[in-house]
């Protein structure tokens, strides 16, 4: 899968690019292409934005060296998703979704926004990661790059996705390791029983308390 950033700040998915994704990269499932977006500024200046008809604070980013950028990558059939707190808020199902993609290019605005005219015309997608508003659109660019490329096929081992937190519709049950007393807690003895079938299911009861307790709203939405 290919992850393509419209960005004013390419420099920044340098934070993405380790542990499980750089893996993913070098076994070439996986790859992030960065579009500088004022590489197509219309000016000596390479200015980008300007302020905002009508008045307003801040300033807005041009759709001319947007609309160049995008242009250049020539995937006009691709899925566009703009980065904004007016989206549509990121779930694990959306990710699967997105992970089906090929290519999938990623919109990050800056400043006070983009021009409406931009988002008209190549976005697909206006996608939020919550209810808060971040200084540009890169940390949830790179929130979305990180949630998908581990859905893609091989990236991760399927039985390794299977029983994560939202893969169906619960929080995670908790997890234990050596040693097996610490601080004068131990582990649940059931976990070390080797009954399989009575540990499945504890760790579903074990779901859905924590699920229960931590987010109620996944229950209701189950019902």
């Amino acid at each position: 899968m290919n992850f393509h950033v419209l960005t004013l700040f390419p420099e920044a998915f340098d934070g993405v690019k380790h542990s499980m994704i750089k893996r993913a990269m070098d076994d070439e499932k996986i790859s992030i292409n960065t579009v500088y977006i004022r590489d197509f500024a219309i000016n000596s200046r390479r200015q980008t934005d300007d302020y905002p008809y009508g008045g307003g604070a801040g300033m807005i980013i041009r759709p001319e060296p947007i609309y160049d950028a995008w242009q250049s990558l020539n995937l006009p059939k691709s899925r566009v998703v703009y980065l904004t707190p007016s989206g549509k808020v990121f779930n694990q199902a959306l990710a699967q979704e997105l992970s089906q993609e090929t290519d999938l290019i990623l919109l990050c605005g800056h400043y006070e926004g983009i021009d409406q005219r931009i988002i008209d015309e190549i976005v697909t997608d206006e996608i939020s990661i919550g209810d808060y508003v971040l200084t540009g659109g890169e940390l949830a660019a790179m929130v979305v790059i990180d949630a998908v490329a581990r859905l893609v096929q091989d990236v991760i081992k399927p039985e390794s996705l299977a029983h994560e937190s939202f893969s169906d519709g619960l929080l995670e049950y908790p997890q234990y390791t050596r040693p097996t007393e610490f601080l004068g807690r131990k582990v649940p003895e059931i976990l070390l029983s080797g009954h399989h079938g009575e540990i499945a299911k504890w760790r579903h009861e074990k779901a859905l308390e924590s699920t229960s307790r931590k987010r109620p709203d996944l229950l209701r939405e189950k019902l």
